[in-house]
């Protein structure tokens, strides 16, 4: 999804010559066929997007998955990329990296600081790896790797599977098939209470582009060696209750929606602090109501990922 927002905002850039790989032509879990790839190609700029992601039930399900298959296609392309004289790199991380318990809105220097949330303790070990792999190549072979901490993303190309998928993309196939169907009841996981804040895609996109663009001194005066990732936010957050009722609004759903208390809640609180990247000059352009539209129209479409 975030790779192919990327693609489409650097399409349009007359100097840019993209260089891309399906994920049939280019297996990223294997370290000689990425070898390879960046041997036989010309590449001075690398956007590290792709990911084993998922929510909470995935994470759950598939702890091995998550952290084996993360460090795999990190340290593949990481490792490739400086092997091939790649200066510049940008590595896409993810909010869960920061403790369970850290005060909001979340900084970055609360890296490192305290226990991480359970669920998805594994997905944010991998990340937390890739973080400090661009700064060891930075320190020791003076790289401008860098790394941005994106909030929870949704919009077109997202990955609607009915048990793997994040909270929007899962809720906006759930209420539209009740609506379909004609039930009554939609039932979300958990209490409703817990606070998560959204970004969508094609922001996050820009973002990325802006920063990896950043002169080597502005990008340095809103990092340092031992923190050198920057947040990605919308900068507000709304509670999952609140999420699904515009998420009900949004595909007209007109029935009841009911929340199990049973299921767990994971963090109750997580809000980016993207003052760093504000200060930079960057600010999101599209509000949920927006974009939860965007999204519903994709997954009508059919655009959907179900990996």
């Amino acid at each position: 999804m975030v790779g192919s927002a990327i693609e489409r905002q650097l399409s349009s850039c007359s100097d840019v010559e993209l260089i891309l790989a399906s994920r049939d032509e280019l297996d990223l879990e294997n370290q000689s066929a990425v070898t390879a790839f960046f041997a036989r190609n010309n590449i001075d700029e690398v956007y590290l997007a792709a990911a084993k992601v998922g929510g909470i039930h995935a994470n759950n399900t598939y702890p091995a998955d998550f952290i084996y298959r993360n460090l795999l296609i990190e340290t593949n392309i990481i490792g490739a990329a400086h092997n091939s004289g790649v200066q510049k790199l940008l590595f896409l991380g993810s909010s869960c990296i920061y403790p369970r318990a850290v005060a909001q809105p979340m900084q970055e220097d609360a890296l490192l600081t305290g226990v991480l949330e359970s669920t998805n303790e594994p997905y944010a070990i991998a990340k937390i790896a890739g973080i400090k792999l661009c700064e060891s190549f930075n320190r020791q072979y003076g790289r401008d790797y860098r790394s941005v901490m994106p909030t929870n993303l949704y919009g077109p190309g997202d990955n609607y599977h009915p048990e793997n998928s994040h909270v929007i993309p899962a809720l906006l196939r759930r209420f539209h098939e009740a609506k379909v169907s004609g039930a009554s009841e939609v039932m979300v996981w958990g209490s409703g209470k817990p606070y998560r804040e959204f970004l969508f895609v094609d922001d996050m996109a820009a973002a990325s582009i802006h920063v990896m663009n950043l002169d080597d001194a502005t990008y340095k005066a809103n990092t340092n060696e031992m923190c050198s990732h920057i947040n990605v936010g919308y900068g507000s957050d709304v509670t999952i209750r609140e999420l699904a009722t515009e998420i009900a609004r949004t595909v007209g759903f007109t029935g009841e929606v009911a929340f199990d208390a049973s299921k767990p809640d994971g963090t109750m609180r997580k809000l980016m602090d993207s003052e760093r990247l504000f200060a930079t000059g960057w600010r999101p352009s599209v509000d949920l109501q927006t974009g939860l539209a965007i999204a519903y129209d994709d997954f009508l479409n059919g655009e959907t990922r179900e990996a």
